[in-house]
Formats: structure tokens, sequence, C-alpha cells
């Protein structure tokens, strides 16, 4: 897979997420996105996938692009929790 069809595959995968809180919308009012959300949380996902593919081009050992990925994972999962509910505030 070249490295360029990685990256859409990723970034692809990644968006498709956003169908989720979409579907549920429609059967929930449990779930109320708005336009900004999907957008914030677009760009979110966007910079996740982008470091993702990053550190995967970078010629890393395979221990430190664990580490790196299980680090911006874990910082998306917060930056996404603090917006979310605020749990940091």
């Amino acid at each position: 897979m070249s490295k360029n069809s990685r990256l859409f595959t990723i970034l692809a995968g990644l968006w498709a997420l956003l169908i989720i809180p979409f579907v549920a919308m429609q059967f929930s009012d449990e779930v109320d996105w708005t336009a900004m959300d999907f957008a914030v949380m677009a760009v979110l996902l966007s910079l996740l996938g982008l470091s993702v593919e990053w550190v995967l081009r970078k010629s890393l050992s395979k221990p430190l692009r664990i580490a790196l990925m299980a680090a911006i994972v874990l910082f998306f999962f917060a930056v996404w929790v603090e917006l979310a509910v605020g749990i940091f505030s």
C-alpha cells in the first residue's frame, strides 16, 4: 500500500466515525450535535489521522512507534473528554 493511499484510508476510516452520531441523532433526542460539533470532531479526527500517519512514515523503531501512537491516541481522548464534559476544568 502506498503512503498516500494509507493516509487516505486512515482519514476516510476516521471520518466515517462521524456517521455514528449522525445516525444516532435520527433515533434519539439524547444525541444533539450541531454543525459546529461535527466540524470540531472532523478536525480532531483529521489531526489524529495525520499524526498517526506522520509517526508511521518516520523510520522509528517499533516500540517507539507504538509508544508515540499510544500517546497520540491518549491525547486525542483527553481533548475529546474535555470538550464533551469539561472533566479537567
